[in-house]
Parts: structure tokens; sequence; C-alpha cells
């Protein structure tokens, strides 16, 4: 590997705003109750996590709870990578990744579909 990717914290957010947009309308408008956040780095080595109750799981108890969260891990997504495309394709995965297990769909069903 000829070594990490650097950007800067702002550099980094927008390339996850940039993966955020291509959600498709009609799914981003399904989502509810959640933020993104950027991270510095994980200490378990992740890219990204989803913290929260999953769509599929609310029911009708589900009200006033704090928002579910998911996290973009920055310096562990550059250490992976050699190139700033490569960065741009890894937030873009991650990002997917993550808000599908919003949406309910487990690390299985994501390795399935080609998301793992």
């Amino acid at each position: 590997m000829a070594g990490v990717v650097e950007l800067t914290r702002r550099e980094f957010e927008e390339l996850v705003a940039d993966a955020l947009d291509t959600i498709p309308e009609h799914l981003a408008q399904l989502m509810d109750n959640v933020v993104i956040t950027v991270e510095e780095e994980s200490p378990d080595g992740l890219l990204g996590v989803y913290e929260g109750v999953p769509l599929t799981e609310r029911g009708d108890t589900y009200f006033g709870v704090l928002p579910d969260v998911i996290h973009i891990y920055q310096r562990n997504i550059c250490a992976i990578c050699e190139t700033r495309d490569q960065v741009v394709e890894e937030v873009g995965i991650t990002v997917v990744h993550e808000i599908a297990h919003h949406f309910g769909i487990d690390d299985d069903r994501l390795m399935e579909l080609g998301w793992g």
C-alpha cells in the first residue's frame, strides 16, 4: 500500500454528503429519525456503524426516542485506501451499507446483494 490518503475533515464530510445525495429520493424520504455523523476513528477498525432501531423493527411503541446514529469513520476508511478515488468509492459503499441497516437489511443479505 502506498500510504494513507489524507483528507481534511471538511473534505471527508463533503464525500459523505455526496454519497448521501446518491440515495434515491424515494428511499431518502423513508429514512426516519436518523442522523449521520463523521467520526475520527473507530477503535474496532470499523468503517461505519449503525446504532438504533431499524425501521422494520419499529412498532406502535416507537416514539420519543433519540435518533438512530450512523457513524462513518474517516481515519479507518482513509487508512485502507491508496487514492482519493478509492476513498470516494469506500465512503459510498459504507454509507449505503449503514443506511441498509437502518432499513433492516442485515449483513448476510448485504453480502448476497454484493454490498458486503
